[in-house]
C-alpha cells in the first residue's frame, strides 16, 4: 500500500445517503471507456466520466495519466439486506485483467493516494479485486498513472469495476479487509425476508459439491436447484426451470460443507459470478415466512411451497 499526497481531489465517486431502512441502488446500466495513450504526452493527464454502475475500461499503450469519475445514474432506493439505516456507506470494487500491465491504479481519498493495482511483471500471479468504501463527505477518485517502459506496445491497462450500496460486495470480493465473523454469520429472520425482494438471485436447491478456488480464496458451492425464483442473469441453467444447476462463491474462512437438505440460496453477481448472501435451510424459511404473512410483515410475496 501507498500512500502520499495529491493535489485538490477532483473526482467524486457519487452516493446517496441511507435514510430509515432504504438502501441506495444503482442502475444496471453497463458502460466502457477504451482509450490509447498513444495521442497523450508524457506527462499529461486526461479527465474521464463514467456513468453507469458498472462496466470497464481498457487504456492500450498506457502513457501519461487518467483521472476517473465514477457518477453512476441512480435508480430509486430500495431495502436491502445488511443495509444500515444511518451509514451511507457505498462499496466499490476494481477487478483488473489478468495481464493488467503498464500502469498503476490509485485511489484518491481526500488528498491522499493509496496503491490499488501495482505495474504487473509476466512472473507476477494475476492482480486480486480490491474493494473501497465511500462515507458520506469522503472526497473519492481513481487515479491510474502509465509507468515508464521503452516498450510500450504490448501494455494494456484494463479492468472492470461496480458501485453497491450493500455490505456484500466487500464481503464477497475483498476478504483481505473484512471480519470474517462478520461475514459468515447467519442472517436473522429480518435480513432473509429482504434478500428475498432485493437479491440478484433466490433459488432453491441442494448442495451437491463444495470445491476451493485459492486464486480467489473462495468456496465454489455447486448447486442443483430445484426452483429458480428469480435470477438478474443466466446462473443457474438446465433443461427447465424447475433443473438446473449453477455455481456460489463464498468466502473459504465461512467453512461450507457438503450435506443434505434444501436451501433457499440468495445473493448478489459481482463480475458475473453468484456470491452467497442469505442461504437458510427451506424449512426454516417457510416458517420465517409463514410467520411474517400472517403479522402482514412481509416485504414481498414469493410463490413459496
Amino acid at each position: 500500500m501507498l500512500a502520499m499526497l495529491w493535489p485538490s481531489a477532483a473526482l467524486w465517486i457519487t452516493a446517496v445517503l441511507l435514510t430509515g431502512r432504504a438502501e441506495a441502488q444503482y442502475s444496471s446500466d453497463q458502460c466502457s471507456w477504451r482509450g490509447s495513450g498513444l495521442s497523450q504526452q508524457q506527462g499529461s493527464v486526461e479527465q474521464i466520466s463514467l456513468h453507469c454502475s458498472e462496466g470497464t475500461l481498457d487504456w492500450l499503450y498506457p502513457k501519461g495519466a487518467l483521472r476517473l469519475t465514477l457518477s453512476p445514474r441512480l435508480a430509486s432506493a430500495a431495502v436491502g439486506p445488511g443495509g444500515s439505516s444511518s451509514s451511507g456507506l457505498i462499496t466499490a470494487c476494481v477487478k483488473p485483467s489478468d495481464q493488467f500491465n503498464g500502469a498503476q491504479l490509485y485511489l484518491e481519498r481526500d488528498g491522499l493516494l493509496e496503491l490499488l493495482v501495482g505495474d504487473r511483471i509476466e512472473s507476477s500471479p494475476p492482480p486480486r479485486v480490491r474493494c473501497f468504501s465511500r462515507l458520506p463527505g469522503e472526497r473519492l477518485a481513481l487515479f491510474l498513472q502509465a509507468t515508464p517502459h521503452q516498450d510500450i506496445s504490448r501494455r494494456i491497462a484494463s479492468f472492470r469495476y461496480e458501485l453497491r450500496g450493500d455490505r456484500t460486495a466487500r464481503m464477497s470480493l475483498d476478504s483481505n479487509s473484512i471480519n470474517s465473523e462478520d461475514a459468515c454469520r447467519p442472517c436473522n429472520d429480518t435480513e432473509i425476508l429482504m434478500a428475498v425482494c432485493t437479491s440478484d438471485f433466490v433459488v432453491r436447491g441442494n448442495i451437491r459439491s463444495v470445491e476451493e478456488d485459492e486464486n480467489l480464496r473462495a468456496a465454489v458451492i455447486k448447486v442443483s436447484t430445484t426452483r429458480v425464483f428469480r435470477q438478474k442473469y443466466a446462473l443457474f441453467t438446465g433443461s427447465s426451470r424447475l433443473a438446473s444447476r449453477g455455481e456460489i462463491r463464498t468466502l473459504l474462512q465461512c467453512g461450507v460443507k457438503p450435506g443434505p437438505g434444501s436451501f433457499l440460496f440468495t445473493g448478489r453477481v459481482h463480475f458475473g459470478e453468484a456470491w452467497l448472501g442469505c442461504a437458510p435451510r427451506y424449512k426454516d424459511f417457510q416458517r420465517t415466512y409463514a410467520q411474517a404473512k400472517a403479522a402482514r410483515q412481509i416485504p414481498c410475496e414469493l410463490p413459496v411451497d
